[in-house]
């Protein structure tokens, strides 16, 4: 029995023009032939590469599922290329696939990619799954924070000085969505989940999408709000979601991530 390999560390991006956190997990074990599956784990508002590794059972989960588990880093930029910083939305679903699949033994099939998310995270996985059916065989967002993000940004344009005076940390995270939308908080049909929902249930290539969020989270009514609008449209998806017993923290999280991994290997 080998041990699984665990890197923590930093990789150059060109989209990026600097060095960037990274995390990745393998499996314990080397496969005769073929490939293994890749699953990327997108962090919240509040993480970093570290945060998935830190907070679950990754190693029992990368040997279980044969899966190489990569662990980017993306700051607060909600998976988004920013007007006034940098182009994370790129970084992670073009060219990050590419330095994962030179370097490691990972599948290109999009059967055997998955991208998965908590939080600010659930709503970066749709936001890259939604768009790029054909390279995401199946996309879990676990508690999805901004599904409604043109509403958010509606808000902030008349509240938003009001709500940062209300703590620092509110004030930093005003300063960050400023840097990705500009000083107008201009959206586009890219940021918006629903677009992007709409636009891929035209598309004959589906990815498997999971979506689950527990009862006690804050988060629960956007949640319920959306999948009732999915279900209202009857937007042509292969989509599941899933309410549970569950808090917005790590609990919930780690469960649902193990329940994300069980419906992709099916």
């Amino acid at each position: 029995m080998l041990a699984w390999m665990t890197l923590h560390g930093s990789v150059f991006s060109q989209t990026l023009g600097f060095s960037t956190g990274i995390s990745v997990l393998t499996p314990d074990k080397i496969l005769e032939k073929g490939s293994y599956r890749v699953a990327y784990l997108l962090h919240g508002l509040y993480g970093d590469h570290y945060t998935w590794f830190n907070n679950t059972m990754m190693a029992g989960f990368a040997a279980a599922y044969d899966t190489v588990f990569v662990m980017p880093e993306a700051a607060r930029s909600f998976y988004t290329n920013q007007q006034y910083g940098y182009n994370y939305y790129t970084y992670i679903a073009e060219e990050l696939p590419k330095i994962t699949q030179a370097v490691f033994n990972v599948s290109s099939k999009r059967d055997d990619t998955a991208i998965i998310g908590c939080s600010m995270g659930g709503y970066g996985a749709l936001k890259i799954a939604l768009p790029n059916p054909e390279c995401y065989g199946f996309c879990a967002a676990l508690s999805p924070a901004f599904l409604f993000i043109n509403e958010i940004l509606a808000k902030l344009k008349t509240d938003g000085i009001e709500w940062a005076a209300k703590s620092p940390s509110n004030a930093a995270i005003l300063r960050d969505i400023r840097a990705i939308f500009g000083e107008n908080l201009a959206h586009k049909n890219s940021d918006i989940i629903f677009k992007l929902a709409e636009t891929a249930s035209l598309s004959k290539t589906k990815t498997k999408l999971f979506v689950t969020c527990g009862t006690e989270d804050n988060l629960i009514g956007d949640a319920r709000r959306f999948n009732g609008m999915i279900q209202e449209a009857a937007l042509n998806l292969d989509w599941i979601f899933e309410e549970t017993d569950g808090a917005h923290d790590w609990v919930f999280f780690s469960k649902a991530l193990q329940k994300a991994l069980d419906i992709w290997k099916k």
